[in-house]
């Protein structure tokens, strides 16, 4: 009898008081928190993004218009076409895609640096000092390189590019590129173009994360002089033109992304691994 009375007591010893539960799983929400922070954050800087690219999408589909976005962009090859050549179109509804996706493209490289902003206003508040010193400079310097390879392959490469194609066709042939195609051929160009200009930003960060050192990029210059040949060949049209004009500022970016590989690698360094004077 004893015993039975004595139950109840030991068990309010050993149950926990009800706040501790309380407790408990406030801590385990509170631990929750950040991570879902995190992910409402990601979903607004998202959103930002694709309200960005739409707002320039619009603009763009009034002025100057998807049909003069696509003209705009042809105007190299149309220039080297025979007196009366126009471009075709193959497919029933080329007309109205092949403009769209011009306007979906042209919309998001205007949109980009806003793109890489929110990416960056979202990495940034993790990131030390001397890290924010090495992101913030790549990703400006990546964007901008980025455009660079592209206008120099509209402006310079695709004019000397279709002049040498149109010396070697035959006077039997009447020249129609489908307006597919060249699209294709246009977004192959400029991804080829906008990431071979990245080589500095690939070198510097290479050097930066200790894969490779200053010294052995250097010992490498002759060989990377012959993959970039290769690559140009692989990559671009079966001409000399287009694959010269490729493989060479591939070669001047590479020497370029030894010097800068130097600054990084002196004003990035973390405070514990800056040589005291």
């Amino acid at each position: 009898m004893q015993t039975y009375a004595a139950l109840p007591f030991i068990c309010s010893m050993t149950s926990p008081p009800p706040e501790s539960k309380h407790d408990a799983r406030d801590e385990l929400s509170g631990s929750d928190q950040p991570f879902v922070e995190h992910l409402i954050e990601l979903r607004d800087r998202l959103i930002k993004s694709i309200v960005a690219v739409a707002v320039v999408a619009c603009v763009l589909a009034i002025y100057p218009g998807p049909g003069h976005l696509y003209d705009l962009l042809a105007e190299p090859l149309v220039a080297h076409l025979p007196h009366g050549s126009t471009m075709i179109a193959t497919s029933v509804i080329s007309p109205f895609m092949v403009p769209i996706k011009i306007l979906l493209m042209a919309s998001f490289l205007i949109a980009l640096p806003v793109v890489l902003y929110q990416v960056w206003a979202f990495i940034a508040p993790g990131l030390y000092a001397h890290e924010k010193r090495l992101v913030l400079p790549l990703v400006i310097s990546s964007t901008v390189l980025f455009f660079v390879g592209i206008a120099f392959c509209y402006f310079l490469v695709f004019g000397r590019v279709f002049t040498f194609i149109q010396m070697f066709a035959p006077k039997s042939i009447t020249a129609a590129p489908d307006i597919e195609a060249y699209l294709s051929f246009v977004l192959t160009m400029f991804l080829a173009f906008g990431l071979a200009f990245e080589v500095p930003v690939a070198v510097v960060v290479l050097t930066r994360l200790g894969i490779v050192p200053v010294d052995k990029l250097k010992q490498f210059r002759g060989y990377f002089v012959v993959l970039a040949f290769i690559i140009a060949a692989v990559i671009t049209p079966p001409d000399m033109v287009s694959m010269l004009s490729l493989a060479i500022p591939m070669c001047l970016l590479y020497e370029a992304g030894i010097w800068a590989a130097r600054i990084f690698m002196r004003y990035t360094q973390p405070p514990e691994d800056v040589a005291q004077p």
